[in-house]
Parts: structure tokens; sequence; C-alpha cells
């Protein structure tokens, strides 16, 4: 190979991948963690140095044009080979020491989590966990997290996942909220209630509907994508909601709004990238998790 013939560098390459997959400066410089200007010269570097326009500025979006486009797929096997050289060196560390980003919901993160990453920590002060509370999956092949507690199964060859076991959830409403109801016993008995739900109510009135309990729309009046502030709703006596047990039960403020329902089984996967699964820090945390979490399943 004539390696004179290369004539950019893969920082400027990297800047045009982000910006094209994220659409705008100010979106891919958060998600470089850069300055938006300095994200900018380095594609402005790249267009100079290949002698081509990658973007045009439609409105307040960037679009690629027919040479950005062209270049785009070429740019997309460079960032996957950059993250298996990143994935395969990082899986040779054997060091006890360094950042391990551990991805999982917002209630896992805010009520689980917490007691398990001091234990680490007192265990291992030399590993720092950064822990990235989403409901959104991170991508673990592209680096985005090192460890994933997902509640279903990954299908990717490349990524190794382990089932903990099932959490169980159930209904749950402020002690208040049960007493103007008249404290239900069965989940029949829910039908003229009001419900809180994460994202679209749909799911809620169709999962509730498999069980028995037929709703419409006026029965959930409070929506949200935050697991916190759905179950700030649920506490402060606005409606019913979704927790697991392990965070409902050690709350004074709330019951269960149907004490007879069968429990609703969340299944705990465990999950990280195989290279990783190599690295000595990941697997003590992967380790740990793994058996912290599983006090908490059936």
């Amino acid at each position: 190979m004539d390696w004179r013939t290369v004539q950019f560098d893969w920082n400027r390459a990297r800047a045009f991948l982000v910006t094209a997959e994220e659409g705008s400066l100010s979106a891919a410089a958060r998600a470089l963690g850069m300055a938006q200007p300095t994200l900018g010269r380095q594609v402005d570097a790249l267009e100079t140095e290949l002698g081509v326009t990658l973007f045009e500025r439609v409105g307040r979006r960037l679009v690629l044009t027919e040479a950005g486009e062209r270049l785009l797929d070429q740019a997309r096997v460079m960032g996957e080979a950059a993250s298996r050289m990143s994935l395969a060196a990082s899986g040779q560390s054997q060091v006890l020491a360094g950042r391990v980003c551990v991805t999982a919901t917002e209630a896992f993160s805010v009520w689980v989590l917490p007691d398990i990453v001091a234990g680490l920590h007192a265990e291992h002060p030399g590993i720092q966990i950064e822990l990235e509370a989403s409901s959104e999956r991170r991508d673990l092949l592209r680096r985005e997290a090192d460890i994933a507690i997902r509640n279903v199964r990954p299908e990717h060859p490349d990524l190794i996942a382990k089932k903990i076991g099932d959490m169980s959830g159930h209904l749950y409403a402020a002690s208040t909220y049960l007493e103007r109801l008249g404290r239900p016993q069965q989940l029949a008995q829910l039908g003229e209630a009001e419900f809180v739900t994460l994202g679209r109510p749909e799911q809620m009135i169709a999962f509730l509907g498999q069980l028995g309990l037929e709703l419409t729309a006026a029965n959930v009046p409070f929506i949200t994508e935050s697991h916190i502030v759905s179950w700030e709703l649920v506490r402060r006596g606005l409606g019913i909601g979704v927790m697991m047990e392990a965070v409902g039960a050690r709350d004074p403020t709330v019951e269960r709004a149907a004490p007879q329902m069968q429990p609703i089984p969340f299944p705990v996967w465990l999950v990280t990238h195989r290279e990783l699964h190599t690295s000595r820090r990941v697997r003590v945390v992967f380790d740990r998790l793994a058996e912290a979490l599983a006090e908490l399943t059936d």
C-alpha cells in the first residue's frame, strides 16, 4: 500500500462520520465530547484535504452532498474497524483500574445499582464506574457502554449475555389513592382507576387487557419517559404504576394496588462484548453485578 496517497487522518474522518449520523454539528460535538467549533474545523479540514464538499446547510440542518453520500459508507467501515481495534485492545487489559461504563434503565440506576456500586468501589477503588441511566439501548458493539443490564436477550453473536433471573414487578399506588378507590383486591376492580405509564399508553392498556382488565386512554392521564417521574407521580397519589418489587416493597408510602394479582416477571440479562469479557476489570464488574442482581431475582 502506498501510504503517501492517504491524505487525511482518522480524527477528521470520525468528525465527518459522527456529524453525518447525528445530523448536526452540535449533536455530533455532544456525542464526541468536544467543542462545536473544533469539530467544525475538523470537518472543514477534511473537505479541504479531499477536495470535495461533504455537507450542504439546509435551514438549520446539515445535508450530505452526493460526494458525502458516497464517502459515508467508507467512513462507516473505518469507524467499525476502529471500534473493533479498541475493543480488542481493551479486552487484553489485565489491570484492575480504569473506567467501566454500565448502562441500565433509570429505575435500576437509581434504586438498584448504588448499593452494588458502593460495594464494588470498596473492593476495587481503582475501577471507575460510569453509570449511563437511559431507557434507550446503548450500542455495546460501538463501545457506547461496556456492560448493559437489559430485559431482553440480545441476538448479536459478538455479545455475551447471561440471564440472571426474573425480577418481580407489581402494580403500586399510594395508600391514600387506594383508600379513595376502596382498596380493591383484584385486578378486575381497577376498571375505574387512573394509571401512570412509561412510554406509549397503548402498551400498558394492551398488557393489562391480556390479564383481563379492560382500559381505555381515559384511564391513562399521565405519560412520561422517565422512571423517576413515573414513580414520583405514583407516590404522590396521582394513579397506579408498575414498579419492581425490590423498590416498591421498601417504600412505606405505597402499596400493591391489586394484592391478589400474580407478579409481573421482568427478565434480567447482563450483556457485554465478547472482546471486553476478557478484560480483567470488565470481568470483575460483570461478575459482581451478576452476583448482586441474582440476590434480587426469583
